[in-house]
């Protein structure tokens, strides 16, 4: 049986689910120097071609908006996506290499300073 945590610090006993691991991803689409921001289409055409052939059991994107400090210092507000994959905890070892290739790809193919990653324990039922 998993467990979760309330926002109170408590714990909730859930029913169903095994154990997952969701990790999401934060993509930036501001370009570096002022370019035209990165489109839905080169997005997608990324997630067709960089993705999907590591994750083809599923993931989930959404649209976005954030703002971070850059490494100058400055605050930059721009459109971004958020892409949400859940796997098995014991594909870990599996999965984070190939998340880590995603991260890079993204960064050389845009010119990005960085790629977000939030890792999560959770139990999924399908």
């Amino acid at each position: 049986m998993a467990y979760g945590a309330l926002a109170d610090g408590t714990s909730a006993e859930r029913a169903v689910g095994a154990a997952y691991l969701e990790t999401s991803l934060l993509f930036g689409t501001a370009m570096p120097g002022g370019g035209e921001p990165v489109s839905d289409e080169q997005f997608h055409a990324f997630v067709d071609e960089v993705v999907t052939p590591q994750f083809p059991a599923g993931l989930t994107v959404q649209d976005g908006y954030g703002q971070y400090r850059d490494s100058h210092g400055v605050i930059e507000r721009e459109r971004s996506f958020e892409l949400t994959l859940l796997y098995p905890a014991g594909e870990h070892n599996v999965n984070d290499p190939k998340i880590e290739q995603i991260r890079e790809e993204y960064k050389n193919r845009f010119a990005q300073e960085s790629v977000a990653r939030i890792d999560d324990r959770t139990a999924v039922d399908f």
